[in-house]
């Protein structure tokens, strides 16, 4: 500290102080983190590779054509089809990074849309297929385990969308979430007493207590959809709250989280998976 402060002086340490506070963005209106076109509002984080290098295109546009019969004035069917093409990220999952926000953001309403792919890579190949969003991204790239930013994670893996999984670096996220004990294991559970959390994973609440990480696996009481059928996952970030949403029902929420704002990362973690809609709501206004 004194010898930055040697070299930059007072009012320069002040300006970066305020500089850094003043880096979340609260969402007040709706903002297309994917814009449909490209990577724009994005950088990328390889291990081993590092920032914005991609020598082997893990992440890349990738484009759907989409097509529907033409129907005529009387409502007849048109021997001529329409063709869309619909523009998504993909990820192929080849090596483990992620693609994360240039921006830090506080109490919003993000909504991806995604679905998974064909292709798993090693050591995962015969694994379930795995990824993830992390919220509330500070520090340094890579901070865990060279990968990841310390942060507080929405899980996407087959069987466990929607488990919190809090990933330390140079710091330890806590959060309060209402859970009992199965097995060993804790899962959410509405109503059950609040314990607070210093690590590891706090299961979605139908996660299935026979869960196997081999490729392919779904639980009895599983809510998203077979590989290649599209998911909305939400995730609502307010204050020190934290509300997953899978296909439109809530499997996971937690309290008093430590951290409340930062950037957001989408995982590539050795499967393909494909993001067609990353928007970041402003939150509902409570009567």
């Amino acid at each position: 500290m004194h010898a930055f402060s040697r070299r930059f002086g007072l009012s320069g340490c002040a300006v970066m102080l305020s500089a850094t506070l003043a880096m979340a963005e609260p969402v007040t209106r709706p903002i297309k983190l994917f814009n449909g076109k490209d990577m724009t509002n994005f950088y990328t984080w390889l291990r081993g590779v590092g920032k914005n290098k991609d020598p082997d295109k893990v992440f890349t546009i990738h484009e759907e054509v989409l097509s529907a019969p033409r129907r005529g004035v009387l409502g007849r069917l048109l021997h001529r089809e329409t063709l869309t093409v619909q523009r998504m990220i993909r990820v192929s999952g080849q090596t483990f990074g992620g693609f994360t926000t240039e921006k830090e953001y506080e109490n919003y309403h993000l909504v991806a849309e995604f679905k998974w792919g064909d292709k798993t890579w090693p050591p995962r190949e015969k694994a379930t297929r795995d990824s993830g969003i992390l919220l509330h991204c500070v520090g340094e790239d890579g901070a865990a385990g060279g990968t990841w930013m310390e942060s507080i994670e929405c899980q996407m893996i087959e069987g466990g969308t929607g488990d919190i999984i809090l990933v330390g670096g140079k710091g330890k996220p806590t959060i309060n979430v209402t859970a009992e004990q199965r097995g060993g294991q804790w899962y959410y559970k509405e109503g059950a007493p609040a314990k607070e959390f210093k690590g590891g994973r706090i299961n979605w609440w139908g996660r299935d207590p026979e869960w196997k990480d081999v490729l392919g696996f779904r639980g009895k009481q599983d809510v998203e959809n077979p590989p290649g059928q599209w998911n909305t996952l939400e995730c609502v970030c307010a204050g020190d709250k934290l509300t997953y949403i899978l296909n439109g029902k809530v499997v996971n929420a937690g309290t008093n989280a430590r951290h409340t704002k930062g950037k957001i990362l989408f995982q590539s973690e050795g499967a393909e998976v494909f993001f067609r809609r990353i928007d970041l709501l402003p939150l509902k206004k409570s009567k």
